[in-house]
């Protein structure tokens, strides 16, 4: 007896679902994207589940997660979405990978990102979505030691991170954003910009540092990843996870703070603090943006990485012109 499944029954519809609650992994997100009922979606998933004799979906805490079949099934089922693009002229690809209208659509965004690129990348990136995507609600995560964005990205927990990194993780596609100069902030009445010729390298080796608290456990940062490599360590003094209060911090200590230009001017005109140069040769930081393949094909995030480049290109680092000693 022949217990193939009887393929004139399986429509490319049927497919789509298939790819879409896989890339949402949640039936009411999926239903959302494919403009349709929860529970219509919950009917095509149970006939899925009887097609390919697997759950597709189980749960995992509060969310669901695809199994290893449904994770192996995702890449033939893009292709044959992709191919039925090209055979009707792109008018099915559209509707098979759910064109995103953010003016109409409700979705959520899920972004985790530091707090020391820009103090007011994040606020202008809210702004942006909200004149133009005015029904997305968005998700704020904070980066710290704790937070295990590779992780949460492979579970769909989170859809994109921003922060910088010497070397970002492999398994991840990236989006360079921008680069940046790395300089110190200090307090206006701080020896560097008393004196600035006595600024030297040993100077600065042996001054108090303020550094951001590490991304993950047992991470350096990425100031003293490349100290390391040159053989070389500074003394740190605080840190901490709250970058947004170190200008505050250095107005009243003899602390210093390595970092990119860009966020350091925004503070130059509103502390007494003063930008001075970096007596190390730091390559420039570079901020990237973040993602995983089970969200690489999603319409809607597809749309909130270009948001999210656009932002930051507007943020213009070349022109940071702060006061400098």
């Amino acid at each position: 007896m022949d217990n193939r499944p009887n393929f004139d029954k399986i429509e490319l519809h049927l497919v789509r679902v298939l790819h879409t609650v896989i890339t949402e992994r949640s039936v009411s997100r999926a239903a959302m994207r494919l403009a349709t009922t929860q529970p219509a979606v919950s009917a095509q998933l149970k006939r899925l589940r009887a097609l390919t004799g697997d759950p597709l979906l189980v749960r995992a805490g509060t969310g669901m997660v695809p199994t290893e079949v449904a994770l192996q099934l995702m890449g033939p089922a893009e292709t044959l979405l992709r191919s039925a693009e090209q055979l009707f002229g792109g008018k099915f690809g559209e509707r098979a990978f759910g064109a995103f209208s953010p003016q109409s659509q409700a979705v959520e965004f899920r972004i985790a990102a530091s707090d020391y690129l820009d103090p007011t990348f994040l606020p202008t990136l809210v702004a942006r979505i909200k004149h133009e995507a005015p029904m997305a609600q968005l998700t704020i995560h904070a980066l710290s030691a704790d937070y295990d964005y590779r992780a949460r990205l492979a579970r769909g927990e989170v859809d994109l991170v921003i922060g910088n990194w010497l070397e970002p993780p492999g398994e991840l596609h990236l989006g360079r954003l921008f680069s940046d100069e790395i300089v110190c902030l200090v307090g206006q009445d701080h020896a560097a910009v008393r004196n600035p010729r006595s600024w030297t390298l040993d100077r600065y080796l042996d001054a108090e540092h303020v550094a951001p608290t590490a991304l993950h456990a047992g991470a350096r940062g990425v100031i003293d990843e490349h100290l390391q490599r040159l053989g070389k360590s500074r003394r740190i003094a605080v840190r901490s996870p709250h970058f947004a209060l170190v200008p505050l911090m250095l107005a009243q200590t003899q602390l210093v703070l390595t970092t990119g230009r860009l966020f350091c001017q925004r503070y130059v005109d509103l502390l007494p603090l003063r930008i001075v140069r970096c007596p190390v040769n730091f390559p420039s930081m570079t901020y990237y943006q973040l993602w995983h393949d089970v969200s690489h094909s999603a319409s809607s995030l597809r749309w909130l990485r270009e948001t999210v480049r656009d932002v930051a290109r507007g943020l213009s680092p070349s022109k940071a012109n702060g006061k400098s000693a």
